[in-house]
């Protein structure tokens, strides 16, 4: 089984692409190969990656050229299946199909709903543009081999459209964050955020609820906004602030492991509450009490698994409150992180999701083995 991956848009190293997906199937014998922007031809992880150059400026023209580039040189891996992941490749994967190959959509996120936020989209165009899309894509999602979505709710979204339609949710890697003890023992005076910074990520409820608490907030991340990166940094709050920029995946399991709480107060967007955020599920994995949005499902794991505290995510004295409480509760805190990492190892693991995504493949190809029998 000759496996390609798609990207046009994510590094060759992305967490849920080349770290999970990827990587897992290598794993298990199969013949991996990644094609990815901007990185050159290597080995990595067990699988072969081959870099493509975008040298195209603007959207329309990278949507245009840059494809076609990435296309041939999806020719010439010559898989199998190919498995691509950025909605702009959707007119590859229907060209791919022509070409009598098995071809699989990696739905990441509701791009309509999503289309809806987009700011560099005139707030006039952008329901005629969402409807427009979703669509072109439930039409062409009918034309390919299956669906994989990074949630349940993305899958119901599209299951009536392409019946062989599955969930291969975004949890942690269990080896990789997950810790043997929650001991408050060591724990420095802090909450942690990871991940995309930006106000819509709950960036401005974070820095001006921890004012209002005696511990300090932790980022690590990096600004999806310059002009909000300045704002940010004026407030008087800031200075209760330790902004430490990207951290690897090293970096950020030693940060988790001596934090008191992981922060999720994402606002209540279209496109994020009915979402699987990982950092979610990564703070669980660590011990770390959660202190989260209330979207139901949301609450659902977070207060259903006793693993931390659901808050108005626009209301700051919910969150400053829920800060505190951890800090004056360490015993409760610990606590909430051992039901977290049991839910991490019972249910929200990648290690289950992998085998899922092994049996889709196995299923794809069954009829084509069949027919050469």
């Amino acid at each position: 089984m000759k496996i390609c991956h798609v990207t046009s848009v994510h590094s060759y190293n992305d967490i849920r692409i080349a770290i999970k997906e990827c990587t897992s199937l290598a794993d298990t014998n199969r013949d991996v190969h990644l094609i990815a922007p901007n990185t050159d031809t290597k080995s990595f992880n067990g699988f072969k990656v081959y870099g493509v150059k975008n040298r195209y400026s603007g959207r329309i023209k990278r949507f245009r050229n840059f494809s076609n580039d990435i296309y041939l040189e999806a020719l010439k891996v010559d898989a199998d299946i190919y498995h691509f992941h950025d909605p702009e490749l959707i007119p590859i994967g229907l060209k791919l199909k022509k070409q009598n190959k098995k071809v699989v959509y990696d739905i990441h996120e509701d791009v309509p709903r999503q289309i809806l936020t987009k700011h560099w989209i005139p707030k006039p165009l952008r329901k005629l543009i969402s409807y427009a899309f979703e669509i072109y894509e439930n039409q062409s999602v009918k034309k390919l081999d299956g669906l994989v979505t990074a949630t349940p709710f993305i899958k119901k979204r599209f299951k009536k459209y392409n019946k062989n339609t599955i969930d291969v949710n975004n949890y942690p890697i269990m080896k990789e964050l997950y810790v043997s003890s929650s001991s408050n023992c060591n724990k420095d005076n802090t909450v942690v955020y990871i991940g995309g910074i930006s106000k819509e990520r709950g960036s401005y409820s974070m820095v001006k609820a921890i004012g209002k608490t005696e511990t300090t907030l932790t980022l690590a991340g990096n600004f999806r906004d310059e002009r909000e990166e300045v704002e940010l940094k004026m407030l008087d709050e800031w200075e209760k602030v330790n902004f430490l920029g990207y951290l690897d995946r090293k970096e950020i399991k030693g940060l988790l492991e001596t934090a008191l709480a992981g922060l999720v107060v994402l606002e209540p967007r279209t496109n994020f509450i009915d979402s699987l955020p990982i950092k979610m599920f990564e703070y669980m994995a660590t011990g770390l009490p959660v202190i989260a949005s209330n979207f139901p499902l949301w609450k659902e794991i977070i207060e259903g698994n006793n693993c931390g505290i659901c808050v108005d995510p626009l209301n700051t004295d919910e969150i400053a409150n829920a800060i505190q409480w951890i800090k004056d509760n360490p015993i409760k805190a610990a606590e909430m992180g051992e039901n977290g990492k049991k839910a991490i190892k019972e249910h929200y693991n990648w290690e289950s999701e992998s085998k899922k995504l092994q049996k889709f493949y196995d299923d794809l190809l069954k009829p084509r083995n069949l027919e050469k029998n």
